[in-house]
């Protein structure tokens, strides 16, 4: 890694953090999706998708957000920058991206286009994206129809399939984004004809305003109007009373075409317009040659800049513009220096992943860490929503005492006004609560500062829940999802105390408070029978159970789930590790810490029960779901997934320091012991009488002879371990499928690698045996913290059946390597991510553009799902990061600490 102290990027978040320069003000904050969403849905079945459809969107003004190709905006959404194209023949603008909704798509809801987030730096001074345009009429129908006549059991139909990309006739579009200043933003677009002839292209580059005053009159009517410009040149001013005035620079003398951001309802609804000049007045007019649809004043809330251009094959033609608040007025040319600086932004951008990349990292490694945090820092939007607004809107009184059934009419206290990390801003263009503490920890490798805000929102009084209930997802806020935002927190407090000599002890107290909250949540409404243990139903899994997880079952009764358990005792670890920090400065925090030590015995008396009610089955050595039946009968329901591999991740390492900070803890576990020795008798040894490598102790579920058992399974290739990482369901279930019979009626699991055949949670989720990343990525951490402990004195088989002995971190490191292999080329030069399409693996300007699905198959490592969500997958970038710089004799020696320093700051730091 190369020194970063004088690096611009790394100048630039000091600022930010130290001083409050606003470099983040500006970012990619549009979505890629607004139609179909919760938000848009006033239907009365609650069908978002069908109810607001991309047929819509381009002529009805979106009340909540705005969509766009590589959108830029301010912070609040308020003033918007996108591309629009068309090429001639389609038969509307290409302003959003196209996909299939949930019902169309045989694997449900699926974005079918391709585009590519290559570049971009934290403070978004530097942002580069590439869209692949088809130079023939984008098969919409052919898209639809093919899709929706497919079964579940057949592939998808791709754009690739449809023969729009043949011989190559398309545009490679690239938009760059550099920042000179804060407020003054660089735009360039080079459109390069792949094809092998001329073709006819129409770019036009849109700014706009969020319809805001439709719906809040008060806020008044922002505007836009033409200046007058240099010879060749176009000038926009955008004026907000929020924002103030701004300037939009055109480096040509196309034509402005002036509209408004307001619904065409004409169109849509046979009501005639309010406004002469609709949303979609611009398509009307370059598409359908309809002048009349623009406004000849020059004025408006929406304006193109129509740059027609025809490129010879193998070309590219160029546009530039400039959006800041410096006044169109003087002799200096805005463009003056333009190439230069944009320049000078992506060789800082260069300087910045080069400081972060390990030195031994190949080539392509460094690629697939790069592209997969660009898609990280893409992937932010702005989300909006005033859950009392938007309820008032369906009709729900406050005050009545029977509330009409809307969805997450129980949210009403939500006011949502913050850039958020998304899943994926097409698929998922809202916020999931575990997604985001994942993406936490992959922006901390290069924004720590705003991975702890967006933990820190989850926890504000304006989205936590006043039961204590962190909002889960759009869909239904009320769901739950696993408690991981508790190990999120402290990961980053100790990444920021290992970079920088510190912790932020506040951000520590403050998270402590709210999550105390969310934990009696959890003990009050998942624990049924006050036994400690635990269900939670879905808990993000989607499909990997028996039964839906989420509704009653068919049998009656209720599950006791192993995952609800284990994550319950990993929020209890985690609470007890912060309260012990905590406690250094603020001794009354001793006494919460004591509190979950009883919470951590007693959820691992409960879990590791043997008998026919207990989760532990002592035959098969494994973990699994407990069905309770009306009658009082407990049956094991024995399906080998990721659920039983889950408590191996409640495990904490205990470092010497950390026991000479609260001895009064020490001793009170010990009489604990003394006391009730049956609470230990099933967990990880621990006490004074069992310290490991380095005088460690460790605070795990799994003892070592439960561990050797899991891990049998868990690394045998026939069973859990796949080419590309953990599978979330055994293999051993092909041949050998669950099945349970309820009143004559089958239910069951069977591994099924790739896309599922089940509707179950209606989507394109599958966890009956691809690979997904965050979970890999917990049991990583958990095989490191064994490692911490035992050293090379524990050795297991990997793979299993193989000969071959390794000690924990090279077990960790092997799964890690595993999974980064997914976008690595191989020795033939195919990337398993691509699978069979052909164009991917072979084409010089496709194969090294990334793509970060949701999962994984089994067995290929074939990308499956959202295709943009480098959410949760973008965490294959720190394990680049973490493996390329660290050794299992360094991690023994300093222990925790190396997980989160970066390797020129580890000798300097001791707690």
């Amino acid at each position: 890694m190369a020194d970063r102290s004088d690096l611009a990027e790394h100048a630039r978040l000091a600022e930010a953090r130290a001083t409050g320069v606003p470099w983040r003000t500006w970012g990619p904050y549009l979505s890629e999706r607004q139609w179909g969403t919760v938000r848009e849905d006033y239907s009365d079945n609650g069908d978002a998708w069908s109810y607001f459809s991309h047929d819509q969107a381009r002529s009805r003004a979106y009340h909540w957000g705005e969509d766009g190709l590589a959108g830029f905006s301010d912070d609040k959404q308020r003033l918007c920058f996108a591309l629009a194209l068309w090429n001639g023949k389609d038969p509307i603008l290409k302003e959003r991206l196209f996909g299939l909704t949930n019902a169309e798509g045989n694997h449900g809801e699926d974005v079918k286009e391709y585009y590519f987030y290559l570049d971009a730096t934290p403070t978004h001074s530097y942002m580069k994206w590439l869209y692949k345009y088809p130079q023939r009429a984008y098969p919409y129908d052919d898209i639809v129809s093919t899709n929706r006549g497919r079964s579940r059991q057949e592939l998808e139909y791709e754009l690739l399939d449809t023969g729009v990309f043949d011989e190559d006739r398309y545009f490679d579009v690239v938009v760059e984004y550099a920042k000179a200043s804060p407020e003054d933003i660089f735009i360039r677009i080079t459109a390069t004809n792949r094809g092998p002839e001329a073709a006819s292209l129409h770019l036009l580059p849109t700014l706009w305003f969020r319809n805001s005053w439709a719906w809040w009159p008060e806020s008044g009517k922002p505007s836009l109007r033409e200046l007058e410009g240099a010879t060749g040149r176009r000038v926009v001013s955008a004026v907000h009373v929020e924002l103030g005035e701004r300037w939009l620079h055109v480096q040509t003398d196309a034509p402005l075409l002036f509209t408004d951001n307001e619904t065409n309802t004409a169109r849509l609804f046979g009501v005639p317009n309010a406004s002469p000049f609709v949303k979609d007045g611009i398509g009307e007019c370059v598409v359908h040659g309809r002048k009349e649809a623009v406004n000849p004043a020059g004025v408006g809330t929406k304006v193109a800049a129509h740059h027609r251009c025809e490129v010879a094959a193998g070309q590219t033609a160029t546009l530039r513009l400039r959006l800041c608040d410096k006044t169109p007025y003087g002799s200096r040319d805005p463009f003056a220096g333009f190439d230069e600086m944009v320049d000078g932004r992506r060789k800082e951008a260069d300087e910045f992943y080069a400081s972060i990349t390990p030195a031994g990292a190949s080539e392509d490694e460094a690629r697939v860490m790069r592209q997969g945090l660009a898609g990280m820092l893409w992937s932010k939007q702005h989300y909006f929503f005033d859950g009392d607004k938007w309820l008032a809107e369906h009709g729900v009184d406050a005050f009545a005492h029977s509330v009409r059934s809307v969805r997450n009419s129980e949210w009403r206290h939500m006011i949502n006004d913050d850039v958020i990390s998304m899943p994926d801003k097409w698929e998922y263009p809202w916020y999931a609560a575990w997604d985001l503490a994942f993406h936490a920890i992959a922006l901390s490798t290069v924004d720590v500062d705003f991975a702890k805000q967006q933990l820190d929102l989850m926890l504000r009084d304006v989205y936590l829940h006043p039961s204590g209930q962190i909002p889960a997802y759009e869909w239904n806020f009320s769901d739950v999802n696993p408690p991981v935002h508790p190990w999120a927190t402290l990961f980053l407090y100790r990444t920021e105390q290992a970079r920088h000599g510190r912790g932020d002890i506040s951000f520590l107290k403050r998270s402590f408070g709210k999550l105390l909250a969310n934990f009696t949540w959890w003990v009050n409404r998942k624990d049924r029978f006050g036994r400690n243990v635990f269900e939670g139903g879905f808990l993000g899994l989607d499909n990997i159970g028996v039964f839906d997880r989420s509704a009653p079952l068919p049998t009656g009764g209720y599950l006791e789930q192993a995952d609800g358990t284990a994550w319950m005792a990993l929020f209890s670890q985690n609470m007890l590790e912060m309260a012990v920090e905590i406690a250094a400065q603020d001794e009354s925090y001793g006494d919460l810490a004591a509190k979950f030590v009883d919470h951590i015995l007693a959820i691992g008396h409960a879990m590791n029960h043997v008998g026919p009610a207990g989760m532990w089955d002592e035959e098969d050595g494994f973990y699994y779901d407990v069905l309770q039946l009306p009658d009082g009968r407990a049956t094991r329901l024995k399906v080998r997934s990721m659920v039983g591999l889950l408590p191996l991740c409640a495990t904490t390492v205990v470092e010497p320091w950390q026991r000479a900070r609260v001895p009064s803890l020490v001793r009170a576990l010990a009489e604990k012991g003394r006391r009730r020795p049956e609470l230990l008798a099933s967990l990880h040894p621990t006490g004074p009488n069992h310290l490991g490598h380095g005088q460690r102790s460790l605070i795990a579920l799994v003892n070592p002879e439960r561990l050797r058992r899991i891990l049998s399974r868990m690394l045998d290739e026939n069973e859990f371990l796949s080419d590309y990482g953990i599978r979330a369901l055994s293999r051993y279930h092909r041949e050998h499928p669950y099945e349970f019979n309820v009143h004559g009626e089958k239910y069951g699991v069977s591994y099924l690698p790739g896309d599922s055949d089940s509707g179950m949670f209606g989507g394109n989720s599958n966890w009956r045996g691809p690979i997904w990343m965050p979970v890999n990525v917990l049991l990583i951490r958990a095989l490191l913290s064994f490692y911490a402990y035992h050293g090379d004195n524990f050795k297991v088989e990997c793979p299993t059946g193989s000969g071959r002995m390794m000690n924990l971190f090279e077990v960790a490191r092997e799964v890690a390597n595993r999974l980064v292999r997914i976008f690595l080329r191989d020795g033939s030069g195919r990337r398993p991510v691509f699978a069979k399409a052909e164009k991917f693996q072979t084409d010089p300007h496709w194969r090294d553009h990334l793509l970060f699905y949701e999962y994984f198959h089994g067995d290929t490592g074939a990308g499956i799902g959202a295709s943009h969500q480098t959410g949760w997958t973008g965490l294959v970038a720190a394990l680049v990061e973490l493996f390329g710089t660290l050794d299992g004799a360094r991690f023994l020696e300093v222990g925790k600490t190396a997980v989160f320093a970066r390797e020129e700051a580890v000798p300097a730091v001791r707690p």
